[in-house]
C-alpha cells in the first residue's frame, strides 16, 4: 500500500491538471451542499432566538383548547377567549400581569399608495399591550396609540412604505380605517419580526376592526409574579378555566411558533435547495467519472508496466483510488470551507433584501458537519471505482502496444440493454399516470427514463454525426475533424455530455412545468369566471388582508354593473374533518361562474344550506337533499343539508355556504376576490374605470381584466423559475466545467496528432476552431438529449399532479423558453472550449510530433 500511496502522490504531482476540473466539481457541489445545511442552521437558531424574544415576559398563554385545522396548514383556526377572563385570571395566586393579545389581518398602505408586505409574510395588526414585559414590541421612537385611529408600526415596515411619525395613511382589516402613526417599534432588537409585519392599536379599535363582536381575544398573555415557575403557573390556572380552554407555558408557545416556522418555511427553503445540491453532485458524479475514466485510458501502457515490473491488481487499483482520495479530501474540505463562505455572504446580503438574517456567530451542527465533508468523498471515490477496477485489470502486455482512448461503448448489449430500460420506463411512467394513477410508479418511471438515457448515452452519440452535418459545409475540414473527434470516443462523448444533459433536463422540467401551471391557471380562469373584471388583493402565502365584504355591494349598485360578488372564505369542520368554506351569495356566484352541472338549486341555500362539488359529495357520500354536521370556530355545531351539487370547484371551492349562514360564526370578514359582470353594451374600459373609483375608497385594491387576473394569478410562478435557474446555473456550471476537463485532457491525449495537424499546414486558427466546435457538438448532444428528457419529466410531473388533484392540469411546451435553454447549451459548449482551444493552438509543433 505504500507503494501505491507513493505512485498515487507522484502522479498527482505531476498531472496536477488533469484533476483541476474533478477538484472545482468536487468543491462547488460541496459548498452548496454545506451553505444550505449552515443557513439553515443559522436560520433556525434565528427564529428560536427571536420567538424566544417574543415570548421573554409571558410565563403562560391562555388560548382555545381547540383548533380546526384545514389541509395544507399546519396551525388551524382557533375560537376565540373572552376578555372578561384577564379579571379571573389576575386573582389566581402568583399572576403578576395579564393581558389579552387580540390579533388579525391589517395591512398598511404606504406613501405611495402601495399596500407594505403581503408577498407571504403575513401582515397582522392587533391591540398595543400596555405590559412592557408581555409586549414583544418595544417602543424606539414617539409614544403608545392612546386614542382611536393612533397605531404604532414596527420600524421595518414603516421604513419600507415610506411612514414616518405624524403621517396619516389606511389600514385595511379588511374595511379601510383611516389611521395616524405615533410610534414606530422594534422586536427583539430587529426593526420586526423577520417580513412580518405589524399595527398595534388601541384595545377598543383592535375589537371593533379585528373581531366579530367586542369581548373576544385570540389568547391571553399571563406574567407571573416572583418565585413563580412557568409550569407552577400553568398548573394554578388550569383550576379556574372554563372548559375548552387551556393554559401552555410561555416557552411551549414559542417552541409551537418555531416549529410551525420550520415545518412550512425553514423545512420547505432547505429542502429546495438540498435537491438542487443533489443535481449538482450528480452532475459533478459524471464529471469526475470521465476524468478518471480518461486519466485510466490514457494510462494504459503506465499502469501495464507496472503490471509487468511486478505490481499487482490491487495495488494498481489501490493507487488510483488513493489518488481520488486525496482529491475527494481536498476538494471536500476547500468546498466545506467555501460553504461557510456562502453562508456569511447570504447573511450579509439578507438584510440588504429586507430579510434580517441574524448576526454574529453562524450555527454549524454535527450534521452539517459531517455530511457535506461525507458526501464529497462518497461521491469523488464512487466516481472513480469503475475506473480504478479497470486500472488493476490492465494486462503486462499492454505496455507492448500502442494504446488510445476506449473506443468501445456502441455495443448491441448496451443498446439492447438501454432500449429494454426505456421501454421499461415508458410503461412503468404511462400506468402511474393514466391507467392507475400513483406518485410512486410516475416518480419509478422517471428514475428508470433517466437511468436509460444513460445506459443508451454512448449508443445514441451517433446523432453527433447529424448533429455535426451541417458544419461539413459551413467550416469545411475543420468542421469535419470536429465531428469526427467527436465521434472516437462514444463513452467519453456521452459522459462528457450526461452532465449538461442532467443539468438542461432539470431546466426543462421545471420550465415545462411551469408553463404547464400557467396554462392550468389561464384554463381555470377562462373555464370558471365568467365575469368582466375581477378585484383581487394578490398576495402569495399568508400575507395581505383581504377584500372588504362591503366591496361587492359597493361595486353592485352601479348603473355599469349587472352583477357583483364577494368571495369569502370560512374554517368549519364537515363531518369532523377541517375544510375550507367558500362564503358568498350563491345566486350571483352561478350567474358570474360557471360551475358545470348542478344539481339541485343554489337559489335557496338559505341559513342551513349547503353546496358541494361532485367530487366531494361522492367522497362523503352525499347527495341532495342529505344532511352533514358542520362545527365551527366559535365551538358551536349545526345541520346543514345539501341543497345543489356542482361540477367544478377551481375557483368556487368544495363547500359555499351564504353569508347569513355564515354571520354567526364569523370572525375577521374578509373576502379574497370579487368577480364582476358588466351590463350588456357597457364599454368594458368605462365599466372598469368605474370600478376602480369605488375600490378606491375600499383601500385601493387592484382591478383587473379576466386576463389580467389570470397572469398575476400565475405570478408566483415565473417568481418560482427565476429562483430555479438562478440555482440550476451552478450544475450548468459544473458541466461546463467536465466539458473543459474532458477535452483539456483529450487535447493532452492527442498532443501528436495535433502535432501532425499543424505540420501539414493546419493553422492556429484552424486547431482553435476544430476544438471549439467539438465541445460544441458534445455539448448540442447533451442539450438534445435533457430537452427531449425534461420535457418527457414534465409531462409525467404534469400528468401526477393532475391525477392527484380535482382540477384538470394543462400540459403545455413553451417553445421561446425551450429555445432559449437550448441557445444557452450551445453557449456554454462553446464557452467550455475556449481554454483547450487555446492550449491547444500553443503546443509546439516540433514537441508535439516527437511526443511518444
Amino acid at each position: 500500500m505504500n507503494v501505491s500511496v507513493r505512485l498515487s502522490v507522484s502522479s498527482l504531482r505531476t498531472h496536477k491538471r488533469r484533476f483541476a476540473g474533478t477538484f472545482l466539481a468536487v468543491v462547488l457541489g460541496v459548498a452548496f451542499l454545506t451553505g444550505t445545511l449552515v443557513m439553515g442552521d443559522t436560520l433556525r437558531a434565528s427564529f428560536d432566538t427571536m420567538f424566544g424574544n417574543a415570548a421573554g415576559g409571558t410565563d403562560a398563554v391562555v388560548r382555545s383548547a381547540e383548533a380546526i385545522t384545514t389541509p395544507g396548514e399546519s396551525q388551524g383556526v382557533r375560537q376565540a377567549v373572552g376578555t372578561d377572563l384577564v379579571r379571573t385570571i389576575e386573582r389566581v395566586p402568583g399572576v403578576a400581569a395579564a393581558a389579552p393579545s387580540i390579533q388579525g389581518a391589517g395591512q398598511l398602505v404606504g406613501a405611495n399608495g402601495d399596500p407594505i408586505g403581503g408577498q407571504g409574510p403575513p401582515t397582522l395588526a392587533g391591540n398595543w399591550i400596555t405590559d412592557p414585559e408581555l409586549n414583544p414590541y418595544r417602543l424606539a421612537e414617539g409614544r403608545a396609540p392612546q386614542q382611536s385611529g393612533e397605531v404604532v408600526v414596527n420600524r421595518g415596515a414603516a421604513e419600507k412604505g415610506g411612514l414616518v411619525i405624524g403621517d396619516t395613511t389606511t389600514l385595511r382589516t379588511p374595511d379601510p380605517v383611516e389611521v395616524t402613526v405615533v410610534g414606530l417599534a422594534t422586536c427583539g432588537g430587529e426593526d420586526g419580526m423577520a417580513q412580518v409585519t405589524f399595527t398595534g392599536m388601541t384595545r377598543a379599535d383592535a375589537e371593533k376592526y379585528l373581531t366579530a363582536r367586542p369581548g373576544e381575544a385570540a389568547s391571553i398573555q399571563v406574567r407571573a409574579g416572583p418565585g413563580v415557575g412557568q409550569r407552577e403557573l400553568v398548573d394554578r390556572l388550569a383550576p379556574v378555566l372554563p372548559e375548552g380552554v387551556e393554559a401552555i407555558t410561555g416557552q411551549e408557545s414559542a417552541a409551537e411558533n418555531t416549529d410551525m416556522i420550520s415545518s412550512q418555511f425553514l423545512s420547505l427553503f432547505t429542502t429546495f435547495l438540498l435537491v438542487f445540491s443533489g443535481i449538482a453532485l450528480l452532475v459533478a458524479t459524471f464529471s469526475i467519472h470521465n476524468t478518471f475514466a480518461i486519466v485510466v485510458a490514457q494510462r494504459t501502457r503506465e499502469n501495464a508496466l507496472l503490471r509487468a515490473l511486478g505490481a499487482s491488481r490491487r495495488q494498481v487499483t489501490a493507487a488510483t483510488l488513493v489518488e481520488a482520495a486525496v482529491v475527494a479530501v481536498t476538494a471536500s474540505a476547500a468546498g466545506f470551507a467555501g460553504g461557510i463562505g456562502i453562508a456569511a455572504g447570504l447573511q450579509a446580503l439578507f438584510p440588504a433584501i429586507g430579510f434580517p438574517f441574524p448576526e454574529g456567530a453562524l450555527v454549524i451542527s454535527a450534521l452539517s458537519l459531517l455530511l457535506p465533508l461525507a458526501v464529497g468523498v462518497v461521491v469523488c471515490l464512487g466516481s472513480a471505482l469503475l475506473p480504478a477496477a479497470r486500472a488493476g485489470r490492465t494486462a503486462p502486455l499492454a505496455a507492448l502496444r500502442e494504446t488510445a482512448v476506449d473506443t468501445s461503448g456502441a455495443s448491441r448489449a448496451r443498446a439492447v440493454t438501454g432500449t429494454g430500460m426505456l421501454v421499461l420506463a415508458l410503461a412503468v411512467t404511462l400506468v402511474g399516470v393514466l391507467l392507475s394513477p400513483s406518485a410512486w410508479l410516475a416518480g419509478a418511471g422517471a428514475v428508470l427514463a433517466l437511468a436509460s438515457f444513460v445506459v443508451l448515452g454512448p449508443v445514441a452519440s451517433a446523432a453527433v454525426r447529424v448533429l455535426g452535418a451541417p458544419l461539413d459545409r459551413l467550416r469545411g475540414v475543420t468542421g469535419v475533424l470536429a465531428r469526427r473527434n467527436a465521434l472516437r470516443s462514444p463513452k467519453r462523448t456521452a459522459a462528457t455530455a450526461g452532465a449538461l444533459m442532467i443539468g438542461v433536463a432539470v431546466v426543462s422540467l421545471f420550465t415545462v412545468f411551469g408553463a404547464s401551471l400557467k396554462a392550468t391557471m389561464d384554463q381555470t380562469v377562462s373555464r370558471s369566471f365568467a365575469g368582466d373584471v375581477a378585484v383581487s388583493a394578490p398576495s402569495f402565502g399568508a400575507g395581505g388582508s383581504g377584500l372588504s365584504p362591503r366591496l361587492a355591494g359597493a361595486v353592485q349598485e352601479l348603473p355599469e354593473v349587472d352583477t357583483a360578488v364577494g368571495l369569502g372564505r370560512g374554517v368549519a369542520e364537515v363531518d369532523g374533518q377541517g375544510s375550507a368554506l367558500t362564503v358568498t351569495d350563491p345566486v350571483a356566484l352561478n350567474r358570474t361562474f360557471d360551475l358545470g352541472t348542478v344539481h339541485g338549486s343554489l337559489d335557496d341555500l338559505g341559513t342551513d344550506g349547503i353546496a358541494v362539488t361532485a367530487s366531494e359529495a361522492e367522497k362523503r357520500g352525499l347527495t341532495t337533499g342529505d344532511t352533514t354536521r358542520l362545527t365551527f370556530t366559535d365551538g358551536r355545531s349545526e345541520t346543514f343539508t345539501v341543497r345543489a351539487v356542482y361540477g367544478q370547484s377551481e375557483l368556487a371551492g368544495d363547500y359555499v355556504v351564504s353569508r347569513a349562514a355564515w354571520a354567526p360564526h364569523r370572525t375577521q370578514d374578509s373576502d379574497t376576490l370579487v368577480a364582476v359582470a358588466f351590463k350588456d353594451g357597457v364599454d368594458p374600459d368605462a365599466g372598469r374605470a368605474a370600478v376602480e373609483k369605488v375600490a378606491d375608497r375600499y383601500g385601493n385594491p387592484e382591478v383587473q381584466t379576466r386576463d389580467e387576473y389570470a397572469q398575476s394569478s400565475a405570478g408566483g410562478i415565473d417568481m418560482m423559475l427565476t429562483l430555479v435557474y438562478a440555482l440550476l446555473a451552478l450544475a450548468v456550471l459544473i458541466a461546463l466545467l467536465g466539458i473543459a476537463n474532458t477535452l483539456t485532457l483529450a487535447v493532452h491525449e492527442r498532443t501528436r496528432e495535433l502535432g501532425l495537424l499543424r505540420a501539414v499546414g493546419q493553422t492556429r486558427a484552424q486547431l482553435r476552431a476544430m476544438v471549439r466546435w467539438e465541445s460544441v457538438l458534445v455539448a448540442a448532444f447533451g442539450t438534445v438529449g435533457g430537452l427531449g428528457l425534461g420535457a418527457f419529466l414534465g409531462w409525467v410531473l404534469v400528468a401526477a399532479s393532475d391525477g392527484a388533484s380535482d382540477s384538470a392540469f394543462a400540459f403545455a411546451v413553451p417553445p421561446v423558453q425551450l429555445a432559449v435553454v437550448a441557445l444557452v447549451g450551445l453557449a456554454a459548449g462553446a464557452l467550455a472550449g475556449l481554454r483547450p482551444a487555446r492550449r491547444a493552438s500553443r503546443l509546439d509543433v516540433l514537441r508535439a510530433v516527437a511526443t511518444e
